[in-house]
């Protein structure tokens, strides 16, 4: 015979179980991402969804996107995070899959703000260095390193330096 102890601590586990489980509730931290090959990407904004556990974008990528001439020799801000920015921007390269579509995930919003990156709407411009997937498999997913727009550049993985 099960008390009723029992039977709350079943359906709790089980409650928890399902949730975790629900897409609503992924999160991908750092370390699903391929850290040792930055992408670029640019676009134009399809979807903006200003909040937290962090900001989103939606971007539609140009079929003939390539590497800015600069990008190599650009100088990335100085950020918090012990990150060999120059390096990140020297590596980046375009993605090798061709989706159209591409989905971005931003910093927190706290973190946005230390930036003062202005809340990016649908129909803005963005561009970005940052990582995909090992081998870009799964879905067209980047976390962002190095955001830039409007003629400014943040750097998203930790507060400015």
């Amino acid at each position: 015979m099960k008390g009723p102890v029992m039977l709350i601590r079943r359906d709790f586990l089980a409650a928890a179980a399902a949730l975790a489980a629900s897409p609503a509730f992924a999160h991908h931290g750092w370390s699903s991402f391929d850290q040792g090959r930055p992408i670029y990407l640019e676009g134009k904004v399809l979807k903006s969804a200003w909040r937290n556990p962090h900001a989103e974008l939606q971007i539609q990528v140009d079929a003939g996107l390539k590497l800015p001439a600069d990008l190599k020799t650009r100088t990335p801000p100085a950020q918090s995070a012990n990150v060999d920015g120059a390096a990140v921007l020297a590596n980046a390269q375009l993605p090798t899959r061709k989706d159209a579509v591409w989905e971005v995930e931003l910093a927190p919003l706290t973190r946005m703000q230390a930036w003062g990156v202005p809340e990016i709407k649908v129909g803005d411009t963005v561009a970005l260095v940052g990582f995909t997937f090992v081998e870009e498999k799964g879905e067209p997913i980047v976390r962002v390193e190095y955001l830039f727009v409007g003629g400014k550049a943040y750097g998203l993985r930790s507060s400015p330096a």
